[in-house]
């Protein structure tokens, strides 16, 4: 078996494991799939920040809509009607749901810059320590020179 055969077979062999280990998301796949982005995914903390801004806005839109749905409510109490009855049982129901979601969506504010924080920091960490072990451990020369 000849360098040269052996050489083209183990750069073939890296190429194929280096292909196998990129970590794709089936959504941001270039190729149709869903997504857009490029190969790489990467951690990107005024992206977080944005969303959690973003669920901040919308618990000013849901109280917003809850001021408007109370001043509404009002003119409907008329005791004695059935469907007013109705009416105001709906409008708890819908009250209870509003409230729980501006609750919730306050509540994601803060894990959500502290998710974009970790990430980011994880991301930043292992690229720390594939450096330093690329530093540590390189690569011998090919057989042959280049």
């Amino acid at each position: 078996m000849s360098s040269t055969s052996f050489d083209a077979e183990w750069a073939g062999l890296k190429e194929g494991t280096a292909a196998a280990t990129q970590m794709r998301l089936a959504s941001a796949a270039p190729d149709g799939g869903g997504g857009g982005g490029g190969e790489d995914l990467k951690s990107d903390q005024a992206v977080w920040n944005k969303a959690s801004n973003d669920v901040g806005q919308l618990v000013s839109g849901i109280k917003k809509a809850q001021t408007a749905f109370e001043a509404g409510q009002k003119g409907a109490a008329v005791s004695g009607v059935d469907s007013a009855a109705a009416q105001s049982e709906l409008y708890q129901s819908w009250k209870t749901y509003l409230d729980g979601l501006a609750g919730k969506c306050s509540a994601l504010q803060g894990p959500m810059v502290q998710a974009g924080k970790g990430q980011v920091a994880n991301d930043e960490a292992l690229r720390a320590d594939f450096t330093r072990m690329n530093d540590q451990y390189k690569d011998t020369p090919a057989t042959g020179g280049r």
